[in-house]
């Protein structure tokens, strides 16, 4: 097609199509010269000849019209030129070409009718679009005023409408991509001011924001920082929670919960929690410890820091070791009560739960949040158990890493009462019996108790060697209660407190009301303070006044000593009912009667009448203290409370053997007491007769009671340490076999204690205060009696009881031995037996005059009576101790008369009369001395003058009902009275009856 177009082109003809682009008329069709024509006739006609010539073109010529056939025909030439061949090969090309040409123009002239039909059709099309073209523009002139005038004024609204809907959407969308761009700043500040639940939300909402706009390249990169950002809250919410276990707030403990919910691991939250309460309480012990061993290595050696917590304890010294401990507990009690304080707001919100909606998303929800209280009301309650489990180790092992036997009383009391608070706390947090503490405290109690124990009874031994036995002044209303160490029994004695909490009520003023004393630990000190911090306030309020300003009472109080001698308004009414229920033996001499005070009249030699204090010695006062210390330390830890209890016992076995061994032996020298003469001075003849009192003696009323012997041979055997096996009249020695660390050496007396001196009494004044000292002290064990028992196993209560029915019961019965040395020696006994046997008794008349010995001897009782005044004014001689110093001397004195009665030679009738005459001026002058009733022994010397009037058959019935006598007197009987009126055989049968009695005695 483009060689007929190129051969048209050189024709000079065009295209339809260019001919309808000039749009001009019709133009001829150019018709071929008559030249061509010839030409083109000249040709064969054969067609296929035609075709031939036609065929022979070279492909070449076909190729594209920029073929240039000239340039290719000339480079064809050869390099050598012929002519006639050139000219052959050019009528050849001609040929060809008029062969191409006449093929052209046939075709031409063939399909020429159809071409002019088609152009003048052409023609008419163009006219027709140019009409159409005339048209549209009209229209298009008439729209674009119709667009104008209508049209876009309308649409123009409406598209400026939905543009700027569009436009204010993506403002909306552009602003809270700036929101979301800038959360990052506002999600700091909500987590610095701990809203965790905000900050949680406000992510959340972000996420959910950025998930609608993830469609823009600048949210998906927000999206992943958002992600990254909740879990860094998730972070620091874990470690805001980790803070409420040393200090919970409401309000704190309360947003992270909500955070957790919000998050939907509230189960997750509790892992973490129990978790969080392990490690605080790890963390705080060991930097509680921690900074106590720096502190006390005193240098900057970081060693410490990598020992584990056991090595780290071990590293405590005794002076921190307490401050450390209160420390301690007080670092756990705030773990504990965060704990308790979390189940208590647990608790509370489950009260406060609204009650389950009744639409499926409602239940749904209800029903997991039911799963997730009960899940955590487990975990709670079982997490109870693990963490005081925890706190009893990391105590233990405190308690356990230093040895405490040395440690100082008062140190080792609070170290006492710092665990015992502790067990009552590990009581009310989860019931715990908190064995591991006590099997901790019990084996450093017994070990630090037995060193302490021993080392007090040679504290003892040194105190009763130094004592002077001089009276300690106290107050006439002075009761141990009011010893600090008793205070602890203030209240433990009431039965509304329970043993637990004994000790905090005790030392806790403010819990000192019947309303606060039922509180728990947790629910006083639920908001401040805490329960070991008191111990330390205790300290300060331990202030007592029991000692008098100079030994006597004002002289207000002495006008009413008779009134209030048994006051005691210091003492509890409580504390003073219990007393007196609880004697078993006398009543104490501070609740005597007013009638018994009344009664004293020259018997109660307590000429300082203000002066009606207990009599107690320095000695006493620290013994009293020492079991206030050691029933302390039962009170507190009762496992260990026989142990405890045994070395009680202990300190007043050997307080009441000191007292014996020092003022009841009868160490006497014997050529002064048992052989006539050396006694005060006066001299006798070789010939005098033997002093009765040695008679007495032997005879049992003077010596000890069998219970009481019993006893002090027990105290031998078990707790002294004998110097000699001939020491002690009166006791059995121990076996040398016996083990002598549990044993102590036997007190000496002071060298500054006289008791010889006849112008003291031979030592009248130390020998009341030590043996009334002594009776006060067991006075006050049965004060304690009933607090004891409550603290003894129920095994080892028989232990209690004899203790109390064999030794303490028997502290009064001391007076006799000790006061009867004092009596044999405070009359001359010696001189009246010579003044008798210089009666001459054979007598024929009845005499009106008794004799001189009667005089002297009542001498001998006045000046007695003026010497134990004078005794008196410096020492309060209590109506006991008089009585028994008077019925000892009276007794003695009657025994004295019995014997020089029994040393008659030779006695008429009217010789017995005169007897009974000089026996009842005694009476009677006597009587005016003393207010004793009857007198003692009144009716041993009336029956023995009455024997004188005796039958033979009478006299031997005597023989066997009155072995009282001794042999002597009544061999004297049988000789002087019966001698001239019996014969010889019945004497002899009476001597032999005299001699059967007598002989199981030797």
């Amino acid at each position: 097609m483009q060689k007929i177009k190129s051969l048209m082109a050189r024709q000079g003809l065009k295209s339809p199509q260019e001919s309808i682009a000039d749009l001009s008329p019709v133009e001829d069709i150019r018709i071929p010269s008559k030249e061509e024509m010839r030409e083109m006739r000249e040709q064969p006609i054969d067609p296929q000849a035609e075709q031939e010539i036609i065929n022979s073109i070279q492909e070449v010529y076909y190729s594209n019209d920029s073929f240039d056939m000239v340039q290719h025909e000339l480079e064809k030439l050869p390099p050598e030129l012929n002519l006639q061949e050139l000219e052959e090969y050019r009528d050849k090309l001609k040929r060809q070409q008029a062969a191409v040409s006449k093929k052209v123009a046939d075709l031409i002239l063939e399909k020429q009718p159809s071409y002019v039909k088609e152009l003048e059709r052409v023609t008419s099309l163009q006219t027709n679009l140019q009409l159409a073209a005339v048209i549209c523009t009209n229209a298009r002139r008439q729209l674009s005023i119709s667009k104008e005038d209508f049209t876009e004024a309308s649409l123009g609204l409406l598209a400026n409408q939905r543009r700027r809907h569009l436009l204010t959407g993506l403002l909306k969308s552009l602003r809270t991509i700036k929101t979301l761009q800038r959360t990052d700043v506002r999600l700091s500040e909500m987590l610095e001011e701990e809203d965790y639940p905000g900050a949680i939300q406000l992510c959340l909402e972000c996420q959910k924001a950025a998930s609608t706009f993830k469609h823009y390249s600048c949210i998906s990169e927000l999206n992943s920082k958002l992600q990254d950002t909740l879990e860094q809250i998730e972070e620091q919410l874990d470690v805001a929670l980790s803070k409420t276990c040393k200090h919970f707030d409401v309000s704190h403990y309360t947003r992270v919960q909500l955070a957790y919910t919000l998050l939907e691991k509230t189960q997750t939250a509790m892992d973490q929690l129990h978790m969080h309460f392990t490690q605080a309480i790890h963390n705080t012990v060991f930097q509680v410890v921690l900074g106590y061993v720096e502190l006390c290595a005193g240098n900057a050696d970081t060693k410490f820091q990598k020992m584990q917590y056991k090595d780290l304890c071990t590293h405590i010294t005794q002076d921190s070791y307490v401050p450390c401990l209160s420390d301690l507990c007080k670092a756990l009690w705030e773990v504990m009560l965060s704990y308790h304080r979390t189940m208590q707001w647990h608790e509370e919100q489950d009260k406060e739960e609204a009650p389950p909606t009744t639409d499926e998303a409602g239940a749904a929800d209800t029903e997991e949040a039911v799963v997730d209280h009960s899940y955590v009301k487990k975990k709670l309650e079982h997490g109870l158990t693990r963490i005081w489990q925890e706190v009893q180790l990391k105590v233990k092992a405190y308690l356990l890493g230093t040895d405490m036997s040395n440690f100082k009383y008062d140190d080792f009391i609070v170290v006492l009462d710092v665990i015992s608070r502790l067990m009552q706390v590990g009581e009310e947090f989860c019931g715990s019996k908190s064995e591991l503490l006590q099997e901790s405290i019990k084996r450093q109690s017994v070990n630090y108790f037995k060193n302490y124990h021993r080392t007090r009874l040679e504290e003892l031994r040194m105190f009763l060697e130094n004592e002077t036995w001089e009276l300690c002044p106290v107050k006439s209303n002075f009761n141990i209660a009011q010893l600090h160490e008793f205070k602890f029994m203030g209240q433990s004695r009431s039965p509304s407190v329970s043993p637990s909490r004994q000790v905090l009520s005790s030392q806790d003023p403010v819990l000192s009301s019947q309303d606060q004393e039922v509180l728990s630990l947790f629910q006083h000190f639920s908001q401040e303070g805490n329960p070991f911090e008191r111990h330390i306030d205790n300290k300060d309020e331990e202030t007592e006044d029991v000692l008098a300003s100079n030994g006597y009472e004002s002289d207000e109080l002495e006008k009413c000593v008779y009134q209030d001698y048994d006051s005691d308004s210091d003492v509890p009414d409580e504390l003073k009912q219990d007393y007196v229920d609880e004697q078993t033996g006398d009543v104490p001499l501070k609740s005597a009667s007013r009638e018994t005070l009344r009664s004293r009249k020259k018997s109660d030699y307590s000429l300082n009448k203000g002066s009606n204090a207990p009599i107690l010695t320095n000695t006493t006062l620290n013994v009293i203290r020492l079991v206030g210390k050691y029933i302390q330390m039962m009170n507190i830890l009762k496992p260990i409370a026989f142990d405890v209890i045994h070395c009680v016992s202990q300190l007043f076995d050997y307080y009441l053997y000191a007292v014996y061994t020092f003022f009841g032996r009868n160490d006497m020298p014997a050529p002064s007491l048992c052989v006539p003469g050396g006694q005060g001075g006066r001299e006798a003849g070789p010939a005098r007769p033997v002093a009765p009192f040695c008679w007495y003696e032997s005879s049992g009323p003077g010596l000890i009671s069998s219970r009481l012997r019993t006893t002090l041979n027990r105290i031998q055997e078990s707790l002294i340490q004998m110097e000699s096996l001939g020491e002690g009249s009166a006791s059995v020695h121990g076996g040398p076999g016996e083990d002598r660390k549990e044993k102590v050496p036997s007190p000496h007396l002071s060298q500054l204690v006289v008791l010889t001196a006849s112008e003291t009494l031979y030592g009248l004044a130390q020998r009341v205060v030590a043996t009334e000292s002594l009776v006060f002290l067991a006075e006050q064990f049965e004060f304690l009696q009933s607090h004891l028992d409550t603290m003894m196993p129920a095994a080892k209560k028989p232990f209690l009881q004899q203790f109390y029915s064999q030794t303490v019961s028997t502290a009064s019965e001391l007076r006799k031995p000790i006061y009867w040395v004092v009596a044999a020696k405070a009359l001359d006994y010696e001189q009246m037996l010579l003044l008798m046997a210089g009666v001459k008794w054979d007598i024929r008349e009845i005499m009106s005059q008794h004799n001189v010995y009667v005089d002297v001897l009542l001498k001998e009782f006045e000046e007695f009576n003026k010497r134990l005044g004078d005794v008196s004014r410096h020492v309060r001689v209590p109506l006991p101790v008089s009585n028994v110093l008077w019925e000892h001397c009276i007794r003695l004195a009657n025994r004295t008369l019995v014997e020089g009665y029994g040393n008659v030679k030779k006695c008429s009738n009217e010789g017995r009369a005169l007897m009974q005459l000089d026996f009842q001026q005694f009476l009677m002058k006597l009587e005016k001395l003393t207010d004793m009733r009857p007198i003692p022994d009144k009716d041993f010397v009336e029956t023995y003058i009455k024997a004188y009037y005796l039958t033979e058959n009478d006299m031997e019935q005597f023989i066997k009902n009155h072995r009282e006598y001794s042999m002597k007197q009544l061999a004297n009987l049988v000789n002087v009275c019966l001698g001239s009126h019996i014969n010889k055989k019945a004497r002899q049968k009476l001597l032999a009856a005299i001699d059967d009695i007598d002989r199981p005695k030797r």
